[in-house]
This record gives C-alpha cells, sequence and structure tokens, in this order.
C-alpha cells in the first residue's frame, strides 16, 4: 500500500494472473526474524500474504492487514495451499485499530510506503519485549538504487524510523542492499523493542 493510492487501483493491480510480489518473503526479514520465539504477530499493509505465510509456518499467530480485497482473497488462498491459518483482514492500515487490550510480540512492516507518523501508531501495540521490524525504500534509492517509489513522500530515512520507534529500545537501524535484477535496491530497515519494564 503506498499513499496516494487507493484500494481501487491496488485491486485492478492484484487482479493480474500473476503475483505482483514474490511468494518468498523479503531477505532481510527471513534472515532477521527466523529463530525468534513465536507468539502474536501482526504484518501490516500484508498485500498478498508473503509474510503472513512464512510467519505462519514458522508458529506464528498472525493477523494480516490490507486495504486490497483482492490480496486478501489470494493470501487466502495461499495460505490453504500451504496448510497455516492467518486472521486475513481487510482494512485501511491509516485506520485500522486492534481490539482493546490486544498486543503482539511482532509488529511487521515491510514496504509498507505511508508517513512515519501513521508508522509508528504501530508501536503502541507491542506487548512487552514485543519487536517492530521494518523494512522499505530509503530515500537514497531515488538517486542510487533500483525500482521501488519514484515520490520521495514515500521513501524512509533514519530520521523517520527513529521518530516512529521512539521509546523503543532500537537494535539495528541502517541500510541494506538488496539485489534485484535490474539492481540493487538500498532498504531501510528497523529492529526496535518494547522495554519489558517502565
Amino acid at each position: 500500500m503506498t499513499a496516494g493510492h487507493d484500494a481501487r487501483e491496488w485491486d485492478s493491480r492484484y487482479a493480474e494472473p500473476d503475483r505482483v510480489w514474490s511468494a518468498a518473503p523479503n531477505p532481510w526479514v527471513a534472515a532477521t526474524i527466523r529463530g525468534w520465539f513465536t507468539g502474536r504477530a501482526l504484518d501490516l499493509g500484508s498485500g498478498e500474504g508473503r509474510h503472513g505465510v512464512w510467519l505462519a509456518a514458522l508458529g506464528w499467530q498472525v493477523t494480516a492487514i490490507d486495504f486490497s480485497a483482492v490480496a486478501i482473497e489470494h493470501a487466502r488462498r495461499g495460505a490453504w495451499e500451504v496448510g497455516v491459518e492467518v486472521d486475513w483482514v481487510v482494512a485501511d492500515v491509516r485506520a485500522w485499530e486492534p481490539a482493546a487490550g490486544v498486543t503482539f510480540d511482532l509488529v511487521l512492516v515491510s514496504h509498507l510506503h505511508l508517513s512515519d507518523a501513521v508508522l509508528a501508531r504501530a508501536r503502541d501495540w507491542l506487548a512487552p519485549g514485543g519487536a517492530l521490524v521494518m523494512v522499505g525504500h530509503a530515500l537514497r534509492n531515488l538517486t542510487e538504487g533500483a525500482g521501488g517509489p519514484c515520490d520521495p513522500r514515500l521513501l524512509h530515512t533514519e530520521a523517520g524510523y527513529r521518530a516512529a520507534s521512539e521509546g523503543l529500545l532500537v537494535e539495528q537501524l541502517g541500510e541494506v542492499v538488496r539485489h534485484l535484477p535490474d539492481g540493487d535496491a538500498i532498504e531501510l530497515v528497523l529492529v526496535a523493542r518494547r522495554p519489558t519494564s517502565p
């Protein structure tokens, strides 16, 4: 999901016969999360469900949110094919809220090109010790990388990720390079945890 696009546009894009995105998880996401103790996970802007399905296969109890009903239908089918259960929700992450008292051990935000202020809401949904994991195209990708949005307002900076994770313990923040067929994408990544005690 990106700002400036509505659900109808994404429904149309996801209605194409081929997948829009890879079925495999983002390599950095996979390398970062694999091996963690499982719990309750939230996948914001889940698209066709690659991360939700992958997390569920690892044993996470997953809630996945996207505003494209077509993408969620593809995701449901993918989960059924793999034999995992995910709570798929058609909703706009800019307005969605978990049920009162529900928190998550993991909130994953992958390539959700919304403002850092919107993304910062995710930190409030973390359980003590829970991790906020974010990856998106870095602002530098616009001039030096491949792929991703061409609108600088949709790209991320370290300052923005720091603001989004304010009050959390930052374990990793920086750029990583992802190799693509048409060049290298420069991605900004964050792992930050809610303290276990105030």
